[in-house]
């Protein structure tokens, strides 16, 4: 049962992602930058799971716990941001969101050296499909090479997110762990933020714009995907994941009349098929506990 709501909630969170850059373009619209858009969104989206904290009577986590929280915010967040929105100005969207979906081949990679993970054959063969399907999904054109080495870096940044979450969460509470995560991105993009001028929303619809990329594209997702990560582990999270890209490119159509061809539909029939094989593979496991990390 615990796995069937860990695929859930990682599906939740893919799709609540997939809103992101939606959202973002409707708050670039009304003048922000992406220094400021960033630090409203995880600003608002710490004091909102703070207050969630406080409600459930949960405690800021201690020690250990809190150092690799906080690096996970400030280091892992800002870090994957920052490489990601930059390799955009050095190659095509397509083919920067390509590199940043290698993420779940690095992140099996770091599984089986370091927390010693064992993969299925339907688990390998969910891991090419995924993939496979994001490339299509994604639909690269070209790039220069420092794009291109932005882009793989942004990936690499957020496997070792997921890696370092994946114990972490072991120890402590979704909530808890998002509280750390908000506040000290949002410590560090604020820092930027004033370091390069703060760019504010010109309208209501400006800051509306914020809103949802605080609740539905921050908060839910992060939430959901960290208490996901703790069921299933952090591969079969990772895979699941992919399925943002295909929710964002349905919602690119349907909102901004984008063209969606032959390949990006195989593309995401590829990353559906490979969810499928996914959940097949984790409700046939027997029922033990998930990969812990080792001492």
């Amino acid at each position: 049962m615990n796995r069937i709501i860990g695929i859930l909630l990682i599906i939740i969170s893919a799709a609540s992602f997939g809103t992101l850059a939606i959202f973002g373009r409707y708050a670039y619209a009304d003048g922000m930058d992406t220094f400021t858009l960033l630090f409203l969104r995880f600003t608002f989206a710490a004091v909102f799971i703070a207050i969630l904290l406080f409600a459930s009577r949960e405690s800021i986590p201690q020690g250990k716990s809190l150092y690799l929280l906080a690096g996970m915010g400030g280091i892992g967040y800002v870090g994957q941001s920052f490489s990601y929105l930059t390799a955009i100005k050095f190659a095509s969207a397509g083919l920067v969101a390509l590199l940043l979906y290698l993420y779940p081949v690095f992140v099996a990679i770091l599984s089986a050296v370091f927390l010693k993970e064992r993969f299925t054959r339907l688990t390998l063969i969910a891991l090419a499909l995924a993939t496979l399907g994001a490339a299509m999904t994604a639909n690269p054109q070209g790039g220069q090479w420092m794009g291109i080495f932005l882009a793989i870096a942004a990936a690499a940044i957020y496997s070792i997110y997921i890696i370092v979450g994946s114990g972490v969460m072991q120890k402590v509470s979704a909530v808890q762990s998002s509280t750390v995560i908000f506040a000290s991105a949002g410590i560090v993009f604020g820092i930027l933020t004033f370091i390069n001028h703060p760019h504010w929303p010109a309208t209501n619809s400006g800051w509306l714009a914020v809103a949802a990329v605080t609740l539905i594209a921050t908060v839910i997702p992060v939430v959901t995907f960290l208490a996901g990560l703790k069921l299933i582990g952090p591969t079969n999270a990772s895979m699941l994941s992919m399925l943002e890209p295909v929710v964002t490119v349905l919602l690119a159509a349907w909102l901004f009349g984008e063209k969606l061809g032959a390949i990006i539909l195989i593309g995401g029939g590829l990353i559906l098929a490979a969810v499928i094989l996914l959940t097949r593979a984790e409700l046939g496991r027997p029922q033990s506990p998930d990969v812990e990390p080792r001492a």
